[in-house]
C-alpha cells in the first residue's frame, strides 16, 4: 500500500529542517516506507541505507563522520535508538559549508531518544509521527476496527490469521522492542499491567486503585504507563481545565492507540464477538477518535477531554490554529443531546460539536451540533480547521 500523504509530510518536512525523525512503533512501517522514499528521491542508493540492527551497518558506522562525510544526497539511518551517540556526529555533518545531505532517521518514539536528539540537534531536526494504517488509506472502517491499523495485522487473509500476529507482536514488543530502548523492567510485570489497562480503556486513569490491585507502588504504576505511552501504545488524553466555577475531572483517560491490539488484549478475534462484548462502545469511542486526531493531524497539545464532576463531559476537545471543536462518539444511530452538550458549548466556547456514530446519516440536532456517520466523516473532517466556512469541507 503506498503511503502518499507520509511522502507528502517528509517532503514538506525536509523544506524545514535537514534532518527528519520518522518515529513510530515496530511494524508499523517505517523502514518500507523510507525505502520507498528513498527511491522516489532518484536511482535507489543502497549505500545510503544504513540498518542499525545488522552487525555490518553498525561496523561501517564506527567512525560515523568518515563513513558518511562522502555521501551525497538523502540518507536514511533505521533504528537509531542502538546508536544514539550518532547525533552529535549528524550535527556536524550538517552544519559544514554547502551541506547537500539530508537525513531520514527511524527509531521508537520513546523519551530518551526525543530528549537525547532534541538538545543535539536543537534547530536541525524536525518529527514526523508514522502511525499504523488509518481509513483514509484503507478505506475499510469495520476490518480496520476489529483488526487495527498494523499492516500484516490488517492486510492478512483471514481474522485467525490477524489474532495470532497481533500474539506475536505483544510477545516481541515485550521481549525484544522494549529491552532494546534500554528499558530493564519484566516482561510478565509489563504484560500484567498492560492487560489490566485494557479495562480502564476509554475510562479515567486512577493509578492509585491498579497500585492497590497489582501490589505496586504508585510511581511503579505511573511509570508503566509512561513506557506504553512512549511506545506508542496507549494515549494518555489530558483533561481540559477552564476557568469556570466547576469542578472538573483532573486526571488523563486512557486509551489503546490501536483498536486491534486492544482487542487482543480482550481475547475478541471476530465481529460478532466485538458486538457482543461489553467494551463494545469504549472500543468504537477510541478507534473513531484516534482516527480523527490522525484525520485532522492533531498534535497531543492540542486533544483533550472535559468533563466536570456533575457529568457534564466532551469526548474529545481539538484546540487548533486558534479554533475549537467538540467530538461525541457513541455506538448508537441515534445520538442524542443531552444538558451536557449544551454544557459543553457554553462553558468551552465551542464553534461545534459532531456527534460521530456508526451509520450513514447525517442532520442537525441543534444550532451547533451535528449527527455524522464516521465513514463520510473521517473522509473529509481534514478541512475543518484549515477552512473558515462549513461549507468547504462538505465539499
Amino acid at each position: 500500500m503506498i503511503r502518499k500523504d507520509f511522502y507528502k509530510k517528509i517532503n514538506k518536512t525536509f523544506g524545514v529542517s535537514p534532518i527528519v525523525a520518522l518515529l513510530g512503533p515496530g511494524q508499523c512501517g517505517k523502514t518500507t516506507i523510507a525505502r520507498e522514499f528513498l527511491k522516489e528521491k532518484g536511482k535507489y542508493r543502497a549505500h545510503n541505507y544504513f540498518d542499525l540492527e545488522k552487525k555490518s551497518d553498525l561496523d561501517h558506522l564506527a567512525n560515523p563522520e568518515t563513513a558518511l562525510s562522502g555521501l551525497k544526497g538523502l540518507i536514511v539511518i533505521d533504528k537509531i535508538q542502538r546508536r544514539p551517540d550518532l547525533f552529535q556526529s549528524l550535527r556536524v555533518l550538517v552544519d559544514r559549508p554547502k551541506n547537500k545531505q539530508k537525513y531520514l532517521i527511524l527509531g521508537s518514539a520513546q523519551r530518551e531518544l526525543i530528549k537525547q536528539s532534541s538538545e543535539t540537534l536543537a534547530g536541525r531536526i524536525s518529527y514526523l509521527e508514522l502511525t499504523p494504517f488509518n481509513f483514509n488509506e484503507t478505506d475499510n472502517l469495520e476490518k480496520l476496527w476489529l483488526r487495527g491499523g498494523f499492516p500484516k495485522s490488517f492486510l492478512t487473509k483471514s481474522e485467525e490469521n490477524s489474532f495470532n500476529w497481533r500474539s506475536d507482536y505483544v510477545r516481541t514488543f515485550l521481549e525484544r522492542d522494549i529491552p532494546s530502548l534500554g528499558i530493564r523492567i519484566s516482561p510478565h510485570k509489563l504484560e500484567n499491567f498492560w492487560m489490566m489497562l485494557a479495562h480502564y480503556h476509554g475510562n479515567v486513569f486512577n493509578a492509585s486503585e491498579l497500585s492497590r490491585s497489582l501490589g505496586w507502588s504508585y510511581n511503579t504504576i505511573q511509570d508503566y504507563a509512561d513506557i506504553l505511552t512512549h511506545t506508542l501504545m496507549i494515549r494518555q488524553l489530558q483533561p481540559w481545565l477552564e476557568n469556570i466555577n466547576k469542578r472538573q475531572v483532573k486526571s488523563p483517560k486512557i486509551y489503546f492507540r490501536d483498536s486491534g491490539i486492544f482487542h487482543h488484549h480482550l481475547g475478541i478475534k471476530e465481529k460478532h464477538a466485538l458486538l457482543r462484548h461489553p467494551k463494545l462502545g469504549a472500543s468504537w469511542e477510541g478507534f473513531v477518535m484516534e482516527e480523527i486526531i490522525r484525520a485532522i493531524d492533531a498534535a497531543p497539545n492540542e486533544c483533550y477531554f472535559w468533563a466536570t464532576h456533575n457529568n457534564a463531559k466532551l469526548d474529545l476537545l481539538i484546540i487548533k490554529n486558534g479554533r475549537r471543536f467538540g467530538f461525541e462518539i457513541k455506538f448508537s444511530q441515534t445520538p442524542q443531546v443531552t444538558r451536557g452538550t449544551h454544557s459543553a458549548l457554553q462553558d468551552l466556547r465551542l464553534e461545534k460539536i459532531f456527534a460521530i456514530h456508526p451509520g450513514n446519516r447525517r442532520y442537525k440536532m441543534h444550532d451547533k451540533v451535528e449527527a455524522c456517520g464516521a465513514r463520510e466523516f473521517l473522509r473529509s473532517c481534514g478541512k475543518i480547521f484549515t477552512t473558515s466556512k462549513e461549507k468547504a469541507w462538505r465539499k
